[in-house]
């Protein structure tokens, strides 16, 4: 007998056509480097500093016993912040958060290890990868919960007129075809502008 299947779990990843996956992976790692572009190259403008590709590329620009290096990894610290917002526009689904924060990083590395021409051999380099991946799957996740959980409207409700003042009072009867009081039973208006009352039968009278 065959076995059968698992479903896939809610929220996953086939649950999206390749093309969708594709074209949210190509936006949100090019606004990655784009805003780590940004960044780094204030930077190096206000300090005065010469600015390069190998800042945002070379995992060798990345020192700890520089000013340039700390700063460096601050920028991509506030890169993976900034990065949480378009998690929560594009993707949407926390389930789903980890898949592409994870596949950022890990085309980051690739990137880098291309450019540089080896794979990376700073401890800092990867401490903070480390760091802004879990910045970007943490903040991710609770921002799509929050945006989940969020109560959904589906209309303004109608809002019901206050009575006035004069039937405000509960020993009063509203005026209208019928009208609802402390009595036995429910008055209303005839045709011919008689008051009558529909009073509730007796069990005794039922029975006979």
């Amino acid at each position: 007998m065959a076995r059968r299947r698992r479903p896939p779990r809610a929220g996953a990843l086939s649950d999206l056509p390749p093309l969708k996956i594709l074209s949210k992976i190509v936006a949100l790692q090019a606004a990655y480097y784009v805003i780590a572009f940004a960044m780094i190259l204030f930077t190096t403008l206000v300090a005065g500093k010469q600015f390069s590709l190998d800042l945002v590329l070379s995992w060798r620009s990345l020192r700890g016993d520089t000013t340039v290096g700390w700063t460096l990894g601050l920028c991509w610290m506030l890169d993976s912040f900034v990065e949480v917002i378009l998690l929560l526009l594009l993707v949407s689904r926390s389930k789903l958060v980890p898949d592409f924060a994870l596949t950022i990083h890990f085309i980051h590395l690739t990137v880098t290890s291309f450019y540089t021409r080896g794979l990376p051999t700073n401890l800092l380099w990867w401490a903070l990868q480390a760091c802004s991946a879990a910045l970007m799957v943490s903040l991710g996740i609770w921002a799509c919960q929050w945006r989940e959980l969020r109560p959904m409207n589906f209309g303004k409700a109608k809002e019901t007129p206050a009575l006035p003042p004069e039937h405000a009072d509960h020993g009063e009867e509203r005026e209208g075809p019928f009208s609802f009081g402390f009595g036995r039973g429910r008055r209303g208006k005839g045709r011919d502008g008689g008051e009558y009352e529909m009073v509730r039968m007796k069990e005794e009278d039922e029975n006979v």
